[in-house]
Formats: structure tokens, C-alpha cells, sequence
């Protein structure tokens, strides 16, 4: 059995590594050597002192590095990864989960914890992650011991997507279970880029199809029978100017629709008063009411009301509302306007003109993008068809929503429900 040994080691040695293991132990070889020696006076045997010597310098030379090789080893596979080796995720922008061969979840870092939230202790990876696809993904890399990759969409509250990573790492966990590395690669804005170049391509085309096909008949017109009629070319510039500013708001909704879009994901933190946002949109409304003839009513609590939210985007929404309730509900000659703060789930904003109403069938269809209930009187009124689809976009990333009550003939309500925000004071 030790000479087996010794062969093997001898066989993993190197002429080199020997010589040198000679020159690194010539003390204890010496030492070994005149004992042998001095032994033989002694009583002991020559070939015995032989054998012995023989044996203590294979023991030196091949044994003893063999055996320390075994030990790196064993150190090797037995290192568990400790709370210094899971500092450097801290470190990482990258969301990273480390867990074991059962899925319980050892460490996370901060990216993880703001993506997936924060796992219990003694947690498995699927008490926060429910996607089917990331799950079995994890369950065949535990299975093959090979790194994959899958993307990842989630619907809910916005849609993200996802490159999910999983691999094995070599160290172990300290009860000696293998570890696993989780990452997420955020690809929503390479998706969401993807997707606006698809939709302003579809939709501009669509929309703009019509008056471009009007400047250029008219231009044909002009350079044809009208060449030296002035007062038709003066009543065709007049047109076409209609129609390309037309077309120069159709792109800016286009384009504003897609920025939201990209935004979509992202969170709110700044605070917001809606009072005062309100009363801002409507200073700037007055003078496009007063030509119109209309009347704008606004009542607002006495203490401030304060969202988490986007003022900007606010403004928007707002814009846009009590523009429509004073373009379409010019008839009325009024519209109302009133923010409170009296029910229990969150403050509102509502909107409500005098004018002809929306029939009802048409109410579910008005934040859809580019649907109108009268496609001449949208145009007439300079309308894109996009303005309550930015709307729509812009409460749901503040968590609120739009209700919608209107007959033919009663004018039409709108009113903007937001959630009760969990930070806001009224300070």
C-alpha cells in the first residue's frame, strides 16, 4: 500500500520539483544520513540503516508534498463563502441573488431587493420570483450544472423585460451546499425603443397620410389650373397651413406618447400639490376660454393636497381635460372644475361641461389612441385623437384612474381618482 503511494506521488513529481525538494531539504537528509551511519556501530545492520534512510527520504520527498496537495484540495472544496465573499454584490448595480441547491436564498443585494423586494429569512427564491420561465430555468441549472440564459417579461404594474442569468460558482454554502448565482439584465428600454419605432411608424403613417395627401394635392393645384388664380392660392395656402400644423401636433402627441411610454417603469418620488397644479393649468387655459366663451368654476380645499407624483405630467393630464371640456362643451358656456380630498381612498379632480355629452356606447373607446367620436368635429377642433390616451398613460403611472359618466345632451364628467399616497404630508 505505501509503496503504491510513493510510485503515484513519484509519478506526479517532476525531475525539476525534485531537484529542488532535494536542495530545500539537505539539512534533514544529512541529518538522516549520519544517523543511518551512526546506527551501524551501533548493532543495527548496514542494509537495515539503509532501508530506513531510503524509507525517511521517500517520506521527505514524495509523501509529504503529496499530502499537501491533498490538503489545498480538500481546502479548496470544502471553502464555504462567507459574509466577506457577499460584500462585493453590495458593490454590484446588477440585481443579484446567491442561493443553494434548494433554492434557499442566502444573499441579495440592494438592486435585488428594490426589483424583487426582500426576501424572508430561510426563504426559497420562489416566495418573490413567480415567473414559471425563471423558476424552471433555475430548476435545470441546479439539474445540468451549466449556466443559462432566458428573457423575462413582466406584465404587472408595467411591463419590463428581462435577461435572466443562472449559474453555478465553486465555492459552497457553510453547510457544504453548492451555490448559485441569480442576475437581471434590464432590457425594458431596448424593448420599449423597439416598440415606439413600431408604433410611430404605424400610426404616422396612418394618420398622416390624410393631410399630407391634401398639401400635396393642393400644391399640384397651384402649380396646374390655380397657377395665376390668386384668390384660390390664397385660400389653399390657408388650408395647407391648417393641415401641416395638423400634422406638427400629431407628431408632438406621437412623440410625447412614446416618452411616456419609455418612463413608464420608473418610479415616482417628488411631491406634488394638486391644488396648485390645477390652478396653474387653469391660469394658462383662461385666455383659450374666454375666446371660446366659456366659463371656468374652480373650487379646492383650504389645506394643500399632496401626491407623489410628476408635476409635468400633471399639468398634462390636466391640460388636456379641461381643453376638451372647453372645446367640445363650448355650447355649455361653463365648466366646473373641483379638486377635494373628503374620500377615504384618495383625493380627486373632477371635470365636468355643459356641452352636447358623449352617447354612451363611445364612453369605453375614448382613451384608446386615435379613436373619435365625430371625425369632423375632432378636426374641426384641432383634435389628434391622442389626448386622453396620454392621459390614460400618465394616471396609470401615478396609480390613479379616470372615470368617464356622459349622456348625449347632459355634457360629460371626468374625474381623476388618485390613490392615498403613503409619504405625503401636508406640510
Amino acid at each position: 500500500m505505501v509503496e503504491s503511494s510513493m510510485d503515484n506521488g513519484a509519478e506526479r513529481l517532476a525531475p525539476d520539483t525534485l531537484r529542488a525538494r532535494v536542495r530545500n531539504l539537505r539539512r534533514p537528509l544529512g541529518v538522516a544520513a549520519l544517523a543511518a551511519l551512526a546506527a551501524v556501530p551501533a548493532g543495527v545492520q548496514p542494509w537495515q540503516a539503509v532501508v530506513g534512510y531510503g524509507v525517511f527520504a521517500a517520506a521527505l520527498l514524495i509523501r509529504l508534498p503529496g499530502s499537501a496537495a491533498a490538503r489545498a484540495r480538500d481546502k479548496d472544496n470544502n471553502t464555504a463563502a462567507g459574509p466577506e465573499d457577499f460584500k462585493l454584490l453590495d458593490a454590484l448595480d446588477l440585481p443579484t441573488i446567491v442561493f443553494d441547491e434548494q433554492t434557499l436564498v442566502m444573499r441579495q443585494n440592494a438592486a435585488a431587493v428594490s426589483l424583487a423586494g426582500a426576501f424572508p429569512a430561510n426563504a426559497t427564491l420562489s416566495a418573490r420570483i413567480r415567473s414559471p420561465a425563471v423558476l424552471e430555468l433555475v430548476a435545470r441549472v441546479i439539474d445540468r450544472g451549466e449556466p443559462e440564459t432566458v428573457e423575462d417579461a413582466d406584465r404587472v404594474p408595467s411591463e419590463r423585460w428581462h435577461e435572466v442569468r443562472v449559474a453555478p460558482v465553486s465555492a459552497r454554502s457553510a453547510a457544504g451546499q453548492r451555490l448559485f448565482v441569480l442576475t437581471y439584465r434590464d432590457l425594458t428600454q431596448s424593448r420599449r425603443l423597439d416598440r415606439m419605432r413600431s408604433d410611430f411608424v404605424a400610426n404616422a403613417s396612418h394618420e398622416l397620410r390624410t393631410p399630407l395627401a391634401s398639401v400635396i394635392g393642393f400644391i399640384e393645384t397651384m402649380q396646374g389650373p390655380a397657377r395665376n388664380d390668386e384668390a384660390a392660392r390664397t385660400r389653399f395656402f390657408g388650408i395647407m397651413l391648417d393641415q401641416a400644423q395638423r400634422m406638427s401636433r400629431l407628431i408632438d402627441d406621437l412623440l410625447s406618447l412614446s416618452r411616456l411610454e419609455m418612463r413608464a417603469h420608473l418610479a415616482l418620488t417628488a411631491k406634488v400639490d394638486l391644488g396648485a397644479t390645477v390652478a396653474h393649468v387653469i391660469d394658462t387655459l383662461r385666455p383659450m376660454a374666454s375666446e371660446l366663451g366659456v366659463e371656468i368654476d374652480f373650487s379646492t380645499p383650504d389645506q394643500p393636497v399632496i401626491l407623489i407624483g410628476d408635476a409635468d405630467e400633471l399639468i398634462q393630464v390636466f391640460s388636456n381635460l379641461i381643453e376638451n371640456a372647453c372645446k367640445y362643451g363650448q355650447s355649455g358656456k361653463r365648466v366646473e372644475i373641483s379638486v377635494t380630498d373628503t374620500d377615504a381612498n384618495g383625493p380627486e379632480v373632477m371635470v365636468r361641461d355643459f356641452g352636447p355629452g358623449i352617447p354612451k356606447e363611445h364612453v369605453p373607446r375614448l382613451t384608446e389612441r386615435f379613436y373619435r367620436v365625430d371625425d369632423e368635429t375632432s378636426r374641426t377642433k384641432h383634435g389628434t385623437g391622442l389626448g386622453l390616451a396620454i392621459v390614460k398613460h400618465i394616471l396609470n403611472r401615478h396609480r390613479a384612474r379616470l372615470v368617464i359618466r356622459s349622456q348625449s345632451g347632459e355634457g360629460a364628467v371626468f374625474i381623476v381618482k388618485f390613490s392615498r399616497p403613503e409619504h405625503a404630508d401636508t406640510a
